[in-house]
């Protein structure tokens, strides 16, 4: 309760929350309102918005329904930055708390391995991943999921250098606790807050890559993204704008989301602002 206390206090993160419900919503509701394939031919292509009734947020270049697009493409999006989230944090997590926990020679390997990382833009890093490995979806989530874990990994890095000497793992280490044991029961669970709030910032971003990759269609094109629907309506941005406008504002809004979810979650879990 006082943890959903603190986080009420942000109304940007209650519109955050409110906004990622309603980007779940549809998603949940996707095969209820649109049980055929999104990706099937509906109708004649591109008519505007509000123009036929049964396709009320209009048709792209194929004729395909822009509206059962959007709600599958919802599951998609999500999908894709949640798994591509976990991927991410689960080798950040590990590469940073080996190298915190440790230290000396260990540290200095894996963070070297982290700033080579670090060198190539990540979108760059990824394309090169995707045009070697292919542009499946699986494909496509690994890959944004590896070009991701450097900052988690720098994060919990930093989180265990502060925690290792403290007072519960000495005492632990008097136990004869090993080193695994102290690491992921009892270092792990007091470093993941600050984890746990950068993955909203890496799931955002995962959206967000994944959108570019299909706007330059290197993404899997088999599925009902909303990076592929705003790829489609590259050809036609001038005259039938919507196209492309609709999943844009799609994705900006989930992004927006997720964002201002992670602000909350960073502003509740903050031991200065839990006292006030």
């Amino acid at each position: 309760m006082d943890f959903l206390k603190r986080y009420c206090r942000n109304p940007a993160a209650v519109f955050g929350l409110v906004l990622l419900l309603a980007v779940l919503g549809l998603a949940a509701s996707a095969d209820l309102f649109y049980p055929q394939n999104p990706l099937g031919l509906a109708g004649r292509p591109l008519q505007w918005p509000f123009a036929n009734p049964a396709f009320w947020l209009g048709t792209d270049h194929t004729g395909r329904d822009i509206a059962a697009q959007i709600f599958h493409g919802a599951r998609v999006s999500l999908f894709i930055g949640l798994v591509a989230t976990v991927i991410a944090i689960a080798i950040g997590i590990v590469v940073g708390a080996l190298s915190g926990y440790y230290g000396g020679l260990l540290d200095d390997m894996l963070m070297r391995i982290t700033e080579a990382f670090q060198i190539l833009p990540n979108f760059l890093l990824l394309l090169v991943l995707v045009a070697v490995f292919g542009s499946q979806l699986s494909t496509v989530i690994v890959a944004i999921g590896v070009v991701s874990w450097p900052p988690a990994a720098r994060l919990t890095r930093a989180e265990f250098l502060t925690l290792r000497h403290r007072e519960f793992v000495q005492a632990g280490r008097t136990l004869g606790l090993g080193d695994a044991r102290l690491i992921f029961r009892e270092i792990l669970p007091n470093a993941l807050p600050p984890v746990v709030v950068y993955a909203s910032v890496i799931m955002a971003v995962a959206i967000l890559l994944e959108s570019a990759l299909a706007f330059l269609n290197l993404s899997d094109p088999n599925v009902p993204s909303w990076g592929n629907l705003i790829g489609g309506g590259r050809g036609v941005l001038r005259v039938q704008w919507y196209v492309s406008a609709i999943p844009g504002v799609a994705i900006l809004l989930t992004v927006l989301a997720v964002s201002l979810v992670g602000q909350g979650l960073n502003d509740a879990l903050n031991p200065r602002l839990k006292n006030r």
